[in-house]
């Protein structure tokens, strides 16, 4: 066996054709979220840590009205294809175009709570439906 994973060796049109007829529907989702975010240029969520600054960009995939400590909280989970964190507007209990399936840029310092990354009102940037 060689020492470099497959996913690290040049592949070539066939082997890249067979990977993708043989990935799962998610895997490739996956994918090409991880490959937006690259281009977009924004962290990944996977490479964030505690107390950091970032821009990262994903897809929601929840969206719920949560009240914390008696004050309404929107809450979302964005998924960049790494990993997913949690996006929550403290005081609102919907903003216009925050729907699952929305893509979604955002900024923000990372906090952690109960072993997930969170976003407390970040600033954000609502990606375009056409692109999908």
């Amino acid at each position: 066996m060689s020492a470099v994973p497959r996913s690290e060796k040049p592949a070539g049109r066939f082997r890249r054709m067979m990977d993708r007829l043989s990935s799962s529907q998610q895997d490739l989702e996956s994918e090409e979220l991880r490959e937006d975010t690259a281009t977009v240029g924004c962290t990944r969520i996977g490479d964030c840590h505690d107390r950091q600054v970032v821009t990262v960009a994903g897809t929601l995939r929840t969206v719920t009205l949560r009240p914390r400590a008696g004050v309404p909280a929107l809450e979302a989970e964005l998924f960049d294809g790494s990993a997913a964190l949690d996006v929550v507007w403290l005081g609102r209990r919907s903003i216009v175009g925050i729907e699952p399936g929305r893509k979604l840029i955002a900024s923000g310092r990372i906090s952690m709570s109960r072993g997930r990354r969170v976003l407390f009102n970040p600033k954000y940037e609502l990606r375009p439906l056409g692109r999908e």
